[in-house]
């Protein structure tokens, strides 16, 4: 039977699969839409489990502000490629599932996938068929959502791969903005020195200790000089030990202090931070692919 350019149109459309084959199974559906729709699914899907097992360690960090400022998200979705995490549809997905966190509020990452979207579909709908779209494998990784009452929640990217969010009380969005990209930069360790790992400040210290005894030089010296180094490795790592990078004569806790203000939440992502990435072979890939056809 004859089908028509606009039924393959709205197909492509509805299910994102590539222009023969929608015909192809429109012209097996006997040029009904739904049933076509139906069996692409049904072939989407498998293609979409083969997708999901391939590691994704590219992507976007994604963030959120309510309008009044009281609450914020912060999340990273990931992708195979640095060429797809570049793409619009890549990006609106990660855009638009932030904004949905933030109104909704789900328990964790697995909650996401109901979530509806503005366009009436679910989120897990939207992801499986941009995943068939792409191509590659599309994660939703982790988020974090703030709310204050008395303060602000300010936020700040850096090139879609850094981003971070965080709560003021006192001060104003500005300062809080003035912060996060500092986060963003430095990438510090803790906030303060009260929230250093015990076992990451004992691993530093024995550290200096060792350097210190290596110098030769007597005991109460060596002490002293592992107390200044502690102090001086405090100061780098913890946010508000450092010096601020718009002005770097004070630093951030000096720069709340005067204003007034103080810290009381922040979280720094990076994408593919953790992921252990496959190491590729260009020319095996190729060679591969040559034999596959």
């Amino acid at each position: 039977m004859a089908i028509k350019a606009s039924d393959v149109k709205e197909l492509r459309e509805r299910t994102g699969c590539g222009m023969m084959e929608c015909k192809k199974a429109l012209v097996e559906a006997d040029g009904d839409l739904d049933k076509a729709v139906e069996e692409l699914r049904k072939k989407g899907m498998a293609k979409s489990d083969k997708l999901s097992s391939r590691v994704a360690a590219e992507g976007t960090i994604a963030t959120a502000i309510s309008t009044d400022k009281k609450s914020g998200v912060i999340l990273e979705v990931n992708c195979e490629t640095d060429f797809v995490s570049g793409g619009d549809q890549f990006k609106k997905f990660a855009a638009d599932v932030a904004a949905v966190v933030l109104a909704e509020n789900p328990a964790d990452v697995e909650a996401i996938a109901a979530l509806t979207l503005e366009n009436g579909r679910t989120i897990k709908e939207e992801r499986e068929e941009l995943l068939l779209t792409l191509g590659e494998n599309i994660n939703i990784r982790r988020f974090e959502r703030f709310t204050t009452d008395a303060g602000v929640v300010a936020s700040y990217i850096h090139g879609n791969r850094i981003g971070v969010v965080d709560v003021l009380e006192g001060g104003d969005e500005d300062l809080a903005r003035d912060v996060a990209m500092h986060a963003a930069a430095t990438n510090p360790l803790c906030i303060s020195e009260n929230d250093m790992p015990a076992e990451t400040l004992e691993k530093e210290r024995q550290i200096l200790i060792a350097q210190a005894e290596e110098s030769g030089k007597p005991k109460e010296i060596a002490e002293k000089m592992v107390v200044g180094r502690l102090k001086k490795y405090l100061a780098e790592v913890t946010l508000l030990g450092q010096s601020f990078v718009k002005d770097p004569d004070v630093t951030v806790g000096k720069l709340l202090d005067n204003a007034g203000a103080k810290i009381v939440g922040l979280k720094r992502y990076e994408v593919g931070e953790g992921i252990e990435k496959k190491e590729e072979n260009f020319a095996e890939e190729v060679m591969a692919q040559v034999k596959g056809s």
